[in-house]
């Protein structure tokens, strides 16, 4: 049986997957996680203070054997169906932080997208609503 965590926790383990997919963990991304933690309605209650703990104790998962597998089955387990998108979402605005899409990342939103079975119409408005936040001029 896949443990469980809590939402919140879940929310910024899908978070730290993507900003850590490419093997590093950039100052932008570390820093857009903290933001979205902060101001996000889903995060309301959320004790900030817990977010360095939870994100290594997703870091020390991921290094696991199969630790990606069992952390994507760990954060569809434990969002409400509710969240499913919102966890997808977060997924793609770290995916956007760096401005480029690698494979890997693009991979990884695939798999993000499948584990909380957002459907394909829900997805593409997410992508395009994220592209849009995030175009340059």
């Amino acid at each position: 049986m896949t443990e469980r965590i809590n939402p919140h926790d879940a929310l910024i383990w899908v978070m730290v997957c993507v900003a850590a997919v490419d093997g590093e963990m950039t100052n932008a991304e570390l820093h857009t996680i903290g933001e979205i933690v902060k101001t996000l309605p889903a995060f309301r209650g959320y004790d900030t203070n817990k977010l360095p703990d939870s994100a290594r104790a997703c870091g020390a998962m991921l290094h696991a054997p199969k630790g990606l597998e069992e952390v994507l089955k760990m954060v569809s387990g434990s969002l409400p169906d509710g969240l499913h998108d919102t966890g997808y979402a977060l997924a793609c605005e770290l995916a956007a932080v760096d401005a480029k899409l690698a494979i890997h990342e693009a991979r990884l939103l695939q798999l993000v997208r499948d584990g909380l079975q957002v459907d394909r119409l829900t997805a593409a408005a997410i992508e395009r609503a994220v592209e849009a936040r995030y175009r340059k001029l």
